[in-house]
């Protein structure tokens, strides 16, 4: 306690938590888009340069933590257990998130009332790339290069090699060792190197902001704000209401959770991708008492197949198109048609993964193949920014849950972690473990 007591005399006022200085960054990003403009898009580049880190962290990280998950002590049963638990839960949080997407957007209506521009330019740019089947899904998961799956990030690709990587290691025996030695190395340096990368987050995420607000003007903010409150609301609900009866019945603490969960959403928010919150989301839902097995594997994972942000945006735009189609042409789009639309939904959403501005992508296939006008999705291109920077974050804290889930359907969570998490004894549960790692401060 000695220790502990010496770093908080320590602590002047001006050494606030990394949450504090994100958010700083983020008003401060603001009022500079808002002010200077000009100077807004030019600092852009600081955002890229945060992202790229962060980016060149990723492979190795997630290589790593699954490999010493499963050749030290897991197998295929257990690893085939987790998945099983991990997809059944993803199915039942996305389901919810559509069904409560499309319970707000029928009590708001925001696209009632709205005229369809025809926008070709936007509409070209979403049509370029195409969303995946089912099958094309299947297959993309088996990457032919692993070298070439990390240059891309493709984080699905990394898992599945790393998943059959680690089976191999376990299946040589004492051989083996040395690569779990090695990868065990790896994975702490990685999660040191994330600390370093996350010093620049204030920078990025403030950039990533001034950029936002530089070259689209207050009124992104603006724009077609009730389908935006909307969608803001209908994911405050589903926070609240399935994340928060998630937590309540796993007996998740709650407050220990929302400090694991904070700094990643808000990096996710600001930077529009969930790439930026991933490593810092690994290494704080370790620190809660999830094991790293557990965690290497669900959250990467939970990228393709769990994005209850991305999935609730699309149900809300589709009905948002439905209704400004109706606006339009005089064609009422049924709630019986809605139903079928969410089921479309429910699978096509699993083909995200990898595609460039996925959630217009798959919304554009979407409106289409129901007979919708696509300019529709063209109205939407304008305030995708904003309504990117709510699911993404969303997404993030979903696969959070995720990992706390399955650790507690395994019967592995660690409460003694999670109920000291954040605090000056965070310390002990490792050192008791013989695995010291730094003071964290929140």
């Amino acid at each position: 306690m000695e220790v502990n007591e010496t770093l908080q005399q320590r602590k002047r006022w001006y050494q606030l938590s990394l949450t504090t200085w994100i958010l700083i960054g983020l008003v401060a990003g603001g009022l500079l888009g808002w002010l200077k403009p000009d100077w807004g898009i030019k600092v852009f580049f600081l955002r890229d340069i945060f992202l790229n880190l962060i980016k060149s962290i990723i492979a190795p990280l997630i290589f790593s933590t699954i490999v010493v998950g499963i050749a030290g002590g897991g197998n295929l049963k257990k690893v085939g257990r987790i998945g099983l638990k991990a997809l059944i839960y993803f199915e039942l949080a996305t389901t919810a998130a559509l069904f409560i997407g499309l319970g707000i957007v029928n009590l708001t209506k925001p696209g009632a009332g709205v005229s369809l521009p025809t926008s070709p330019t936007a509409l070209q740019q979403i049509a370029q790339n195409q969303p995946k089947t089912f099958i094309e899904t299947i297959v993309h998961i088996f990457p032919a290069s692993v070298i070439d799956s990390m240059v891309r990030g493709d984080v699905l690709q990394i898992v599945a090699f790393s998943v059959l990587f680690g089976l191999a290691v376990s299946a040589i025996g004492e051989k083996g060792k040395p690569v779990i030695k090695f990868c065990d190395s790896l994975s702490q340096v990685m999660f040191k190197l994330t600390g370093y990368v996350m010093l620049l987050a204030p920078i990025g995420v403030g950039a990533a902001m001034a950029h936002t607000i530089g070259e689209k003007g207050l009124n992104v903010l603006l724009n077609l704000g009730l389908l935006v409150g909307s969608l803001y609301a209908a994911l405050a609900v589903f926070i609240l209401l399935v994340l928060g009866t998630v937590a309540f019945l796993i007996r998740l603490p709650a407050t220990q959770f929302l400090k694991a969960v904070r700094e990643p959403f808000l990096i996710a928010f600001a930077t529009t991708s969930s790439e930026s919150a991933l490593p810092k989301a690994m290494e704080n839902m370790e620190r809660l008492g999830v094991p790293r097995r557990i965690v290497g594997f669900v959250l990467p994972t939970g990228y393709s197949f769990n994005l209850d942000g991305s999935t609730l945006y699309l149900a809300m735009a589709s009905v948002f198109v439905a209704q400004a189609a109706e606006t339009t042409s005089g064609i009422h789009f049924g709630f019986g048609q809605q139903l079928l639309m969410m089921l479309t939904l429910m699978i096509t959403t699993k083909g995200i993964a990898a595609v460039p501005r996925a959630s217009l992508v798959i919304l554009l296939a979407t409106v289409s193949s129901f007979g919708l006008p696509p300019e529709g999705v063209a109205i939407l291109f304008g305030v995708d920014e904003l309504c990117d920077m709510a699911r993404t974050s969303v997404n993030i804290a979903g696969n959070c849950m995720a990992t706390a889930v399955v650790a507690r359907w395994e019967g592995e969570f660690d409460d003694r972690r999670a109920r000291l998490f954040g605090t000056p004894d965070e310390i002990r549960p490792d050192q008791e473990d013989g695995e010291p790692v730094p003071i964290h401060r929140e």
